[in-house]
């Protein structure tokens, strides 16, 4: 049983094209005695596409054999429109009751096909049912796309749920070595500055302000006895603390949003140097992720413009001078330039 209104029925949009007027005229009469509302029609299968776009139908009638233009014809200059209608029913309506005729209309398009003379009521009963699978087929897609927007939304709530408590893992790593826990923030907005000045679109801009406070969450497995040291590390001390950059890059793994898999990068990738020096894998210019390359500069700036338990802060003059050093070694040339062009 339809679960199609009957109002919704009735208030379909036809468009009909036939070259002869009568058979027109007979169409409306037959269509507005069983209740339909609209109902466009004309002679000229030329006038159906620009019809089509000004009427937006529920339904086309094409009649197979008219001059200037073939109903075959018709339906294949409407292809590309029905498309991206997504389902669209072409009743075909001809005189030539062939097998092959009935076929070919079939297979180029038409979804149901009624041969002339035509009786009234199974006219009528045709049209009924292609409405009815037409208006089930948009209940559908609407449906689908509510269900896709719900999920979309959940989705989105997840990434957002997960990236809050790596956030927070983030902060309370930092907090380890920077009372004022800002750092990861101040990293993610010096990021986003310089990605902006790159020319990075938005969308990417604002996921790396979002992905880049997460570069240091590795620390939270590294002892306080080493990250607290305020003397000289030992060989095997520096080693045990780079190893923060693989620690975060396995804390971060598996994400499947796009901004998680970027954290990802940047927490392995954001001590790595251009020039092939850095760790932990020795990555060589553009081998080192894009946005690694960039919070490596925007934590080089803000590790060494505030206070540490084992440093004071440098003056903002003598790190802009080591990051104009660092240009093609340390840093991406590219990256450097425009932090520098920040006037930080």
């Amino acid at each position: 049983m339809s679960t199609i209104d009957e109002a919704t029925i009735r208030q379909a949009r036809i468009l009909a094209a036939d070259d002869e007027e009568g058979n027109l005229r007979l169409m409306r009469k037959v269509l507005e005695r069983a209740g339909f509302e609209s109902f466009t029609g004309t002679t000229d299968p030329r006038r159906v596409l620009p019809l089509y776009r000004e009427v937006r139908p529920d339904l086309v009638m094409v009649d197979l054999h008219m001059p200037g233009m073939t109903g075959m014809e018709v339906i294949a200059q409407l292809q590309p429109l029905i498309a991206v209608e997504g389902w669209l029913p072409v009743l075909m309506i001809s005189g030539d009751l062939t097998p092959a005729a009935r076929q070919e209309a079939l297979a180029n398009g038409a979804r149901d096909f009624l041969a002339k003379p035509y009786d009234p009521a199974e006219a009528v009963l045709r049209i009924r049912n292609l409405l009815e699978t037409r208006f089930l087929h948009l209940e559908v897609r609407r449906q689908n796309a509510r269900l896709e927007a719900r999920v979309a939304e959940r989705t989105r709530e997840l990434e957002e749920s997960q990236a809050e408590v790596l956030e927070r893992l983030a902060q309370a790593a930092e907090f380890r070595d920077d009372d004022t826990g800002q750092h990861t923030r101040r990293v993610g907005d010096l990021a986003a500055r310089i990605a902006c000045a790159m020319g990075h679109d938005e969308e990417w801009v604002e996921m790396l302000r979002r992905a880049a406070p997460l570069h240091d969450v590795g620390k939270i497995g590294i002892p306080d006895g080493i990250l607290l040291k305020p003397s000289r590390l030992t060989d095997d001390e520096r080693r045990r603390m780079q190893a923060h950059t693989t620690i975060g890059g396995r804390i971060l793994s598996g994400g499947r949003s796009p901004m998680m898999r970027m954290a990802e990068r940047i927490a392995l990738a954001h001590h790595e140097h251009w020039d092939g020096c850095g760790y932990p894998r020795a990555l060589r210019g553009e081998e080192i992720p894009r946005e690694a390359r960039i919070v490596a500069v925007a934590d080089f700036w803000d590790a060494l413009t505030h206070d540490r338990p084992y440093r004071a802060a440098w003056t903002p003059d003598t790190v802009r001078a080591e990051v104009e050093r660092g240009v093609a070694t340390h840093f991406d040339p590219e990256v450097a330039h425009a932090f520098l062009g920040l006037g930080m």
